[in-house]
């Protein structure tokens, strides 16, 4: 029966709406009907086999040539409803008033049944204010998606008007039935409702149990999406281009309850302009960057159910830690790689012919969240938290994220930087304007650094130079973007020292780069700098000095000079020698206490992770004199590495030294371990979850025993929970505890845990490696980095920290000085307190 959806829908007891009943085939008539719903729209309703094929047009008609209108497709009406004037009562499905605003007769230009199962109907319509030929065309959608799509479009004929004339909905907005606008006839209440139950009656089900039918809200539009009901909504033309409001750098987030907080996003800002179907990706200059992202974005955003709009936003790449990551977007755009791009809308300006602008900041998210409701992955709405500024930002920095932007709830849209929006950042970045380079040490047709400056008025300031943080792939485009730039003479306003001059090739001051950074020092240069990507959406000569950002205090000096400092060492992340020095310089403090005056086995990578790597514990011909030779006293082989400060650190960097595995025993006593590493190693098909809980297992054992338990991520798969000890009972000893221990978890959950080594026993089970407690045995140290890709580092972190949203390479030397810089306690605070002797046979 083609009008049973119609009937279902409706409670007739209810509303004064006309019930559904088929007409005889071999009319041609024609109505649209002004429906002030939720959200006002027209019903253009064309007859066809007895019922009235249904379209709502969610902004009207347009009589502009080309001008495309959504018309989505709705349920077939009977032809009674054609004559239909009056209000919906509140409750009821499609509640709102209803006026005839025109009608007449129709006539379509070949096969109509053909063209409509098509999806191209055209058509000739002869009424009292429309009319000439217009088109229907259904819009290509997805299979899943619960509404079908149409434009409706007006053909070029005498009926056309020219952009500039008059809107036919203006100029004529009232009811060709009784001459009354939708305000008299809601005021009028001229219909009369029936009788009204105290509830609706059930509606046969047409779908699964457990899942919601569209077709049971009692509103036949969806949810409010009318822009009408704001009063600070103002009827306009969608401009061409909004220019776009930015956030003021502050050092610390704002506090008090006026202020919403989102996660900042590291990609490309973007504004999503839509008009009657296309779609553009503006950038915040205005460029056009649509082709740039592919179709998955844009047909996202296209799907939505509106017909104008514009929409702030930003487009990323997300890492598999579900963090956004400017380089990845730069590397996936230089790939012309599209499937991962997501648009995180934050904000709505314009919709469906209102200007937004001057509505609070809180209203316009709702609508734009209401908005996205049901859009797909690659359409996302940017959630905000309501919790303390601080609060937030300390719990995004401790995940690694680039901070948090912090928006007045109540603030309307305005264009240009301004205090109503704040960011606040878990590390110092932002943009430099790119002065000059260095060639590679390694390849000639490759750049080795960048000489960086800012603007102050029209003079452009040396600031300093990045060398890392390049891909072998960035650094040669980086030379053939640069090179044909070259200038004779420096750009920068003062001339450079020597050694800052050294080897410098100037460039015309075009290009920017974004770049992050520990501090500035104390001479205004950048300290511990990383490449992150070229901005090629902001002028050059916009780029100031952000002025929040801390000065270095007193870091520890290194004087071991690296040779290469450009050999790259991670190439998919662009890590270089000098990169790798700069972290652990960064981190001395907190990894120095794991690492030095102990015996080192270090992996060895001359070449990086992708070339060959050895094993070395012993020293070698020619080793830098800050690494320390020490003698086991129980063996005449020769001597074993360890180092005593930072430069035999940097020593180790300068070695290719990727990883560092200290034992669990210093050299003070080298056979009364102070440190228990449990090492949980996942076979294939176990998850995160049976990871966390065997660490939490292992946790209360040692603390049964008397110990004190530590996590750490392991940089790897797994997860490393290790005890501190005091120095008194020997090796045997120790590995006969841990030994017991993984074989008791392993005899009590023998689906879960293994304890012997043997890959083959390993499939869908955790390995409790209890080996690394034994003497000569090592464990990578904490804070130590892996030669592995992701430049993963073996992170300490609270046990409250422990869930899902870390895993074991979550942290990585880009972004761990950051959440240690954030933190204001270490996340194993009191690890060296906490030793105890372990309880063994011979002590009891």
């Amino acid at each position: 029966m083609p009008l049973e959806e119609y009937n279902q829908k409706r409670n007739f007891k209810a509303t004064p709406e006309p019930k559904g009943r088929r007409a005889r085939k071999g009319g041609s008539s024609f109505v649209i009907q002004k429906h002030a719903a939720r959200r006002l729209h027209y019903d253009l309703r064309l007859e066809m086999e007895g019922v009235l094929r249904s379209w709502a047009v969610t902004r009207g008609p347009s009589l502009v040539t080309g001008e495309k209108r959504l018309a989505v497709h709705v349920e077939d009406h009977p032809m009674s409803y054609g004559d239909f004037e009056g209000t919906i009562p509140k409750g009821e499905y499609g509640a709102g008033t209803v006026i005839v605003w025109d009608r007449g007769t129709w006539s379509a230009i070949g096969d109509a049944a053909r063209g409509y199962s098509k999806g191209h109907l055209e058509f000739e319509l002869s009424g009292e204010k429309l009319g000439g030929r217009w088109h229907l065309v259904r819009m290509q959608g997805k299979a899943d998606e619960k509404r079908e799509n149409w434009l409706l479009i007006k053909a070029d004929d005498d009926a056309a008007r020219a952009g500039d004339a008059p809107d036919i909905l203006i100029e004529r907005p009232d009811s060709v039935k009784t001459g009354r606008g939708i305000d008299e006839v809601a005021a009028s209440g001229a219909t009369p409702v029936k009788v009204a139950p105290a509830r609706r009656r059930k509606q046969p089900e047409t779908h699964s149990p457990g899942s919601q039918s569209q077709d049971s809200r009692p509103e036949d539009d969806g949810p409010d999406l009318s822009p009408a009901r704001f009063e600070a909504a103002k009827m306009a033309e969608i401009p061409d281009f909004i220019t776009p409001m930015l956030a003021t750098l502050a050092p610390s987030a704002p506090a008090g309850e006026r202020w919403l907080h989102e996660i900042k996003f590291d990609g490309y800002r973007l504004q999503a302009r839509i008009d009657s179907g296309k779609v553009s990706l503006l950038t915040r200059s205005g460029l056009d960057w649509t082709d740039r992202f592919g179709k998955q974005v844009t047909e996202a955003i296209s799907r939505l159910p509106l017909d104008q709009a514009i929409i702030d936003g930003e487009v990323v790449v997300e890492t598999k830690s579900g963090a956004s990551d400017f380089p990845t977007l730069q590397a996936d755009l230089s790939e012309g790689r599209s499937d991962r791009f997501v648009f995180y809308a934050f904000d709505l300006m314009f919709l469906d012919g209102y200007d937004l602008r001057a509505l609070p900041l809180r209203s316009r998210k709702t609508l734009l969240e209401t908005l996205l409701k049901d859009a797909s992955q690659a359409l996302r709405y940017s959630t905000h938290f309501d919790a303390g500024g601080a609060l937030v930002l300390r719990h995004a920095c401790r995940l690694s994220l680039e901070g948090i932007i912090s928006k007045l709830a109540d603030s309307p849209y305005r264009a240009g930087r301004g205090k109503s929006w704040i960011k606040s950042k878990c590390s110092a970045r932002q943009e430099f304007v790119i002065g000059g380079y260095t060639v590679s040490t390694t390849s000639r047709q490759a750049i080795g650094s960048l000489v960086l400056g800012v603007y102050e008025g029209v003079a452009l300031q040396h600031v300093g130079r990045v060398g890392t943080g390049f891909t072998a792939k960035v650094a040669q485009d980086l030379f053939t973007r640069l090179e044909p730039l070259g200038l004779s003479a420096s750009p920068f306003d003062a001339p450079l020292t020597a050694t800052q001059a050294s080897k410098v090739r100037y460039v015309h001051p075009e290009r920017v780069a974004e770049v992050e950074f520990r501090a500035w020092t104390a001479d205004g240069n950048l300290r511990h700098a990383s490449f992150r990507g070229l901005r090629e959406d902001k002028p050059a000569a916009q780029i100031i000095r952000e002025g929040t950002a801390s000065k270095a205090g007193a870091a520890p000096r290194r004087t071991v000079k690296l040779t290469h400092p450009d050999r790259i060492y991670w190439p998919n992340e662009g890590v270089t020698k000098e990169g790798l020095a700069d972290y652990y310089s960064d981190v001395w403090r907190e990894i120095a206490p794991y690492i030095v005056n102990r015996p080192l086995a270090l992996l060895r990578c001359p070449e990086g992770i992708s070339g060959p790597a050895f094993f070395q514990k012993h020293a070698w011909k020619g080793i830098n004199p800050n690494i320390t030779l020490a003698q086991d006293p129980k063996s005449a082989s020769e001597p074993l590495i360890s180092i005593s400060d930072l430069d035999g650190l940097i020593a180790l960097v300068q070695s290719s030294a990727l990883e560092i595995h200290p034992w669990g025993a210093s050299l003070a006593d080298w056979d009364r371990p102070d440190t228990i590493v449990m090492d949980l190693d996942p076979g294939e098909g176990v998850s995160w979850s049976r990871i966390i809980d065997a660490a939490q297992e292992i946790r209360q054992r040692l603390t049964d025993a008397g110990l004190t338990a530590f996590v750490k991520t392991s940089g790897g798969k797994g997860l490393h929970v290790v005890a501190p000890l005091k120095p008194h009972a020997l090796w045997p000893e120790v590995k006969a505890f841990t030994k017991a221990m993984a074989m008791a978890m392993a005899a009590d959950a023998p689906d879960r845990y293994v304890a012997t080594v043997a890959k083959a026993k390993r499939k869908g089970k955790i390995l409790i490696d209890y080996l690394r407690n034994q003497r000569g045995a090592t464990a990578v140290a904490a804070y130590s980095t892996r030669a592995r890709p992701g430049a993963a580092v073996s992170a300490p972190i609270r046990w409250e920290e422990l869930g899902l949203d870390i895993g074991p390479d979550h942290f990585t030397l880009t972004n761990l000085p950051n959440r240690l810089a954030m933190m204001s306690t270490d996340a194993w605070e009191g690890f060296h307190s906490a030793q105890v002797p372990l309880k063994t046979r011979r002590s009891r």
